[in-house]
This record gives C-alpha cells, sequence and structure tokens, in this order.
C-alpha cells in the first residue's frame, strides 16, 4: 500500500526526532510490503528565515495533498521577539487550522518500566491509561479581536475566547466515540463556575451525552482536573476540554510518564489527511547534539499508521518495540536515573528498529 506523507521537520530538536521516526516508517515498509513517499516542507522558525512567513503556501499545499502530515516541532528563541502573528507557531496553529484538525488526541499510558523517572510514587501512576481529547482550532488561541492599546498612561491587551456550539458538539461526539471503544467513561473539563463559554460547554456536554448512555458521563472544573491528574490520574479514561486547557493539562499528564519526551499526539478532522507530533517543543538546548529522546515521534508515527492508515498491525509493532525496549533498560538522557547509561537519538532508534525486525536488542 502506498500513503503519501508530508513531512514538517521544523525547528530545534525537529529535523533530529524527524529523521528517527522515518527511518522506523522506513522499516514498517520493509516489513509489511509498504510504501511511504515522503515530500518535505518548511514550517515555524525555519519557514520565516527562508520564506518570510511561519507557514508558506507551498506547505499548506503538499499537506492537502497528503495522506498524512509529520511534524517535528517549531520555535526557539532566536524568533521570541518577533511580532505575534510573525511567531513560528503560528504556522502550527495555522496548518491546524486548514485541514480542519478540530481534535487534538494525547494519549499517556505509564510504562511499568519508566516508574522511577517519574516524580509521582508508583502507586499513583501504575496502570495510567487516559486519552486527552482537545479542541483544536477554535477558543483563546484564535478568538478575535486580538489586540493591545493605549488608553491614557495604560496599556490594555485583549484576547477572546469564542466557540460555536457546533465547534464543540463535534470534539464531544469525537470524546464519546473513543470512550465507547476504550472504559466507557468520559470526563468533560471546564471552567463553568467563572465562563459563560464553560457554560454552554457543560450544556453541550450533557446533550451530546444523552446520544452514548453506555458512556459514564462526569464534568470537572479545570483546576480541581489539574490537582486530580497528580493525585488519582487512573480515575479518568478519556478527558475531552478545550484548547487551551488541554495545552496545559496535556502537557501536565506527560509528567505521569516521565519525560514530554515520551508523548506522542495526533491531531484529526473531518476527512482530510491528520497531523501527528511529539508533545514536545523544539528544545533548542540541545538541537543538534543527537541527544533527543525520538520515542515521542516515533509513537506519534504509530498513530498516523492507526488512525489515518487503518493499519493497526503496524501501529502494534511500533508500541511494542517502544514497550520492549523500555522493558530492556534502554534511556535517552531525559528518561534515564543517575548511573544508568545513556542512549543518543540514533542509537534509541536503532533499538526500535531491531525490534520490529525481530532482532535480538543487546
Amino acid at each position: 500500500m502506498k500513503k503519501k506523507i508530508t513531512v514538517l521537520p521544523g525547528d530545534g530538536i525537529g529535523p533530529e526526532v524527524i529523521q528517527g521516526a522515518l527511518q522506523v516508517l522506513d522499516a514498517i515498509a520493509n516489513k509489511y510490503n509498504h510504501e511511504f513517499e515522503y515530500t518535505y516542507a518548511k514550517i515555524g522558525g525555519i519557514a520565516i528565515d527562508e520564506c518570510d512567513t511561519p507557514l508558506p503556501q507551498e506547505t499548506i499545499d503538499a499537506c492537502k495533498a497528503s495522506d498524512g502530515v509529520l511534524l517535528g516541532a517549531v520555535g526557539g528563541p532566536k524568533w521570541d521577539t518577533l511580532p505575534g502573528h510573525m511567531r513560528p507557531e503560528k504556522g502550527l496553529l495555522g496548518i491546524r487550522k486548514e485541514l480542519d484538525l478540530f481534535a487534538n488526541l494525547r494519549p499517556v499510558t505509564a510504562h511499568d518500566s519508566l516508574a522511577d523517572s517519574s516524580t509521582l510514587k508508583r502507586e499513583v501512576i501504575d496502570g495510567v491509561d487516559l486519552m486527552i481529547v482537545r479542541e483544536l482550532t477554535s477558543g483563546l488561541y484564535f478568538g478575535e479581536p486580538r489586540e493591545r492599546r493605549e488608553e491614557g498612561d495604560d496599556l490594555v491587551v485583549v484576547d477572546t475566547l469564542a466557540y460555536k456550539r457546533s465547534e464543540i458538539e463535534r470534539i464531544m461526539k469525537q470524546g464519546f466515540e473513543l470512550a465507547r471503544v476504550r472504559n466507557k467513561k468520559l470526563t468533560s473539563v471546564d471552567k463553568a463556575n467563572v465562563l459563560e463559554s464553560s457554560r454552554v460547554w457543560r450544556e453541550v456536554a450533557i446533550e451530546v451525552g444523552k446520544e452514548y448512555p453506555d458512556v459514564e458521563l462526569d464534568h470537572m472544573l479545570v483546576d480541581n482536573a489539574a490537582m486530580q491528574l497528580i493525585r488519582n490520574p487512573k480515575q479518568f479514561d478519556v478527558m475531552v476540554t478545550e484548547n487551551m486547557f488541554g495545552d496545559i493539562l496535556s502537557d501536565e499528564a506527560s509528567m505521569l510518564t516521565g519525560s514530554l519526551g515520551m508523548l506522542p499526539s495526533a491531531s484529526i478532522g473531518s476527512g482530510g489527511p491528520g497531523l501527528y507530533e511529539p508533545i514536545h517543543g523544539s528544545a533548542p538546548d540541545i538541537a543538534g547534539q543527537n541527544k533527543a529522546n525520538p520515542l515521542a515521534t516515533i509513537a506519534s508515527v504509530a498513530m498516523m499508521l492507526k488512525y489515518s492508515f487503518g493499519m493497526a498491525e503496524e501501529a502494534n509493532a511500533i508500541d511494542q518495540a517502544i514497550s520492549e525496549v523500555l522493558e530492556a533498560g534502554f534511556r535517552t538522557g531525559d528518561i534515564a536515573n543517575p548511573g544508568e547509561e545513556v542512549l543518543s537519538t540514533t542509537e534509541m532508534t536503532a533499538k526500535v528498529i531491531e525490534l520490529i525486525k525481530g532482532e535480538v536488542v543487546v
């Protein structure tokens, strides 16, 4: 089976972790007789430097013509002083909007072999397996007006949080569908005690929930959800929330696994290509040093195979290889304990590929 993949390496460690992920994809192609065709395009800081925009039209066109999009990371201090519309992150927000990728899926699975890498007690994280579903194309990150203005001697800054009922309905349905094939429990996270948008969010969650009587629905205020993720994360199955809350909570949840370098994500919409990326940033402090953990990007490739290409067996092969590599004690710097051997980006990638090929890893 031939699939077209647009590759957006981006900035910082992005190109390094992307290279590892593509090597894993090539191993899958060889083992299962598939063909993956890669088209490279620019996004983020490198696109600003070379094209004077964080999201060139050529990149948009390439993504829309593909079966799936694989992204590394964007951003870095080099571009921090640019105006808002020219920041690298605008490229990421823009491509999500262009592809109508309204649902961001962030699985959080605690590997037993990494329990000592988490700052939480083993009994808190053992068995954690949850999915955060984040609305991705509306809310505070996209609302208008967005402005800075002078009022006398003072500066006024305005950001707008806006949602349509239809946008809330579709992300809720996505969450309920996922809960239905998992453990049939959905937690809707909002701030309904303060925000009007959250009160509508809760109303819609209740209404949509009537279509899924087999799924248990509960509601949780976002500040309590942040606390409960640390206190008792095993209570959650599927968490559905709006854009900014989901951004914050999913990064917090990454610490259940010990590192941001472990968590993949999938951004999906209503029929077009999905976008797959690790949830970590560009880590400019270690860029170009072959130190980055490639496992989140490799796991993102597994999500692409599963959700966009319908290749469940191939996705499971990657996930199993990651688990076995960790179980064997191999570590990159971000998940290594003092005294443990630290593997480079390329070395960790090679271990995963060896297991996919069925070779003995030593």
